[in-house]
C-alpha cells in the first residue's frame, strides 16, 4: 500500500529542509551525515533543498555500515574525522524502525566529538529498542511489527514510500 507519492515526498524534504534550516540558523556548518544508500540520497535532497534558502555552507557525508549485523564489519564514513570536529551533523535516514541503523551510525560520528547531532527521517515507525530521537520527521506511522516500508529515492521522477 502507497503511504506517500512523489508529490507528498517532495513536499515533506522541502518542509524538512526549512525545519532543519530554522534551527540550526546560527551555525557555521552544517554536514548531512546520510546512512547508507536512501539515507545519502535523502540526505542529498535536504541538502540540496536547504541550499536554496541559505547562506550557511552545508556539506554531505556518506556513513557505511551492515543494518543486519553493525558490528560484523567497520561502521565507515566518507569524511575524515577531524573536518566534523565540532560541527553540526544532521544524520538522515529514509525509515527509523527500531533504532538501531541510526544507533550504530553515531558510533564514528561521536569520535569526532561533533557540536550537535540531529536526526531526520523520511518515516519514523514507533518500534523503537534502542535510544534514538527523533528531530526532523516527514511521517510518523504506527504499523505492526511485521509490517515493512519500503522506500524508492532513485528515480529524481518518481518518489515512493509503501507499506507491505
Amino acid at each position: 500500500m502507497k503511504i506517500l507519492n512523489h508529490h507528498q515526498i517532495s513536499q515533506k524534504i522541502k518542509r524538512l529542509s526549512i525545519e532543519i534550516l530554522e534551527q540550526n540558523y546560527l551555525e557555521t556548518e552544517i554536514i548531512f551525515a546520510g546512512v547508507n544508500k536512501n539515507g545519502w540520497k535523502f540526505a542529498q535532497l535536504l541538502a540540496n533543498e536547504a541550499r536554496k534558502r541559505t547562506e550557511i555552507p552545508l556539506h554531505l557525508t556518506n556513513i557505511r555500515l551492515n543494518p543486519a549485523d553493525p558490528l560484523s564489519e567497520d561502521i565507515v564514513i566518507d569524511r575524515p574525522l577531524a573536518s566534523i570536529a565540532g560541527k553540526t551533523i544532521i544524520l538522515v535516514d529514509d525509515v527509523s524502525n527500531t533504532g538501531r541503523t541510526l544507533f550504530y551510525a553515531f558510533k564514528p560520528l561521536l569520535a569526532a566529538l561533533p557540536a550537535k547531532i540531529q536526526v531526520a527521517v523520511l518515516v519514523d515507525r514507533t518500534h523503537k529498542a534502542f535510544p534514538v530521537q527523533v528531530d526532523f520527521c516527514g511521517l510518523s506511522l504506527a504499523t505492526t511489527l511485521k509490517e515493512h516500508i519500503e522506500v524508492s529515492l532513485a528515480d529524481d521522477d518518481h518518489y515512493e514510500a509503501a507499506l507491505h
